[in-house]
């Protein structure tokens, strides 16, 4: 190799290390331009109306933090409510559990009676661990602090971007030549379509899952089953994990009427995540955006070992664009014009050779291969 690429080389794998170390970063700038672009769908869609782009914008964002009002003005106090009973009615239960033992053990065979669990003694252990938690506390908060400062800085740049998006895609346009740049400027259309594609089909299957589970719990008769269904259908933003995730205040709630309910809820949101997984989000996403279930999971895998939490919530609009960036950027401008060129290499070609008489002959000449 060459000194010129030498340096090239080196200062790849720099920019790809400084890359890695602004992950998160870019994590978040993401998260906004997605907000961005569907705020921006809707915006256009009140400019088709006849308002102008400002009122537009205004209205978009208006109805967002409404929606984000909304959802925590209607699980928040149902669930902080459902929680203070809950605190008292668990050791209620362990007092219960705890008396039905106790008159059991006169039934049993001595053998047997150190074989029985005592509640309280379960209790005592468990007494340390929730005691370290109470002593981790600081150190959620300020986790917690964090979470709200990166919500913060996915707003404002949701703002910025929403604002004026032709500046900044112009300024992300000239970062490559000037040869490409239309071409880029094409593929970035693209990508603004497929994730408003994907956002309209995660709209779909979050209504779906969130009218599943309301009706669901509604028939077996949980308590604030309007906020539990709303919080399933938000949890299933977060592909796989988050179903898991919504269904732990469900039984939770559940557990305040009888014993048997939990247990109903946890068979009813297996049937739910089944659905969802196998039917409702595949079929929505294949239509919306072609991605097949197979890719679907595989990428959710990918992001979230190497991006953490962040990556598995952005892990599908993430893999629309990247499947965009490698269908034009690899596959169209590199590996077809590679093939193309292999092609003509290995085609007859007509060349001319001088002879000795001064005339000029066509010669056929077949291109060998390298190897």
């Amino acid at each position: 190799m060459k000194l010129g690429q030498w340096i090239g080389l080196i200062a790849l794998v720099i920019s790809l290390y400084i890359l890695w170390q602004l992950r998160e970063v870019l994590l978040l700038i993401f998260a906004a331009v997605v907000l961005a672009t569907t705020l921006n769908r809707l915006a256009r869609s009140f400019q088709s109306l006849g308002m102008k782009r400002g009122l537009a914008v205004f209205l978009s964002v208006s109805i967002f933090f409404a929606g984000v009002i909304g959802f925590f003005w209607l699980i928040v106090p149902p669930f902080t409510q459902q929680f203070q009973e809950l605190t008292l009615r668990v050791p209620q239960g362990f007092e219960r559990i705890n008396t039905w033992i106790d008159e059991q053990r006169t039934h049993i065979p001595e053998q047997l009676v150190p074989f029985i669990p005592d509640i309280n003694s379960l209790i005592a252990e468990i007494q340390p661990l929730f005691n370290r938690v109470l002593g981790n506390s600081f150190a959620f908060v300020s986790g917690s602090l964090v979470i709200v400062l990166n919500i913060l800085l996915v707003l404002v740049l949701t703002g910025m971007f929403l604002a004026n998006p032709d500046a900044y895609r112009k300024v992300f346009v000239r970062l490559f030549p000037s040869f490409y740049r239309r071409r880029v400027e094409g593929i970035l259309v693209q990508c603004a379509i497929s994730l408003e594609r994907w956002v309209t089909g995660a709209f779909i299957a979050v209504l779906v899952v969130g009218l599943m589970s309301l009706l669901g719990l509604s028939i077996l008769g949980v308590n604030a089953a309007l906020a539990l269904g709303v919080l399933a259908g938000f949890m299933n933003l977060i592909p796989n994990l988050g179903p898991t995730m919504s269904v732990v205040p469900a039984m939770a709630i559940a557990l305040l009427d009888s014993p048997w309910k939990p247990v109903a809820v946890l068979v009813l949101y297996f049937f739910i995540q089944q659905a969802e997984s196998n039917f409702i989000t595949p079929i929505v996403m294949a239509h919306q955006v072609s991605l097949l279930p197979a890719v679907t999971l595989i990428s959710q895998l990918f992001f979230v070992t190497f991006f953490g939490f962040l990556g598995l919530f952005l892990a599908l609009p993430l893999t629309v664009v990247a499947k965009i960036w490698v269908q034009e950027v690899l596959v169209k401008d590199v590996l077809d014009e590679w093939r193309h060129n292999h092609q003509v290499d290995n085609e007859l070609v007509m060349v001319a050779e001088s002879t000795d008489n001064g005339e000029i002959e066509e010669v056929e000449i077949t291109a060998q291969d390298d190897n």
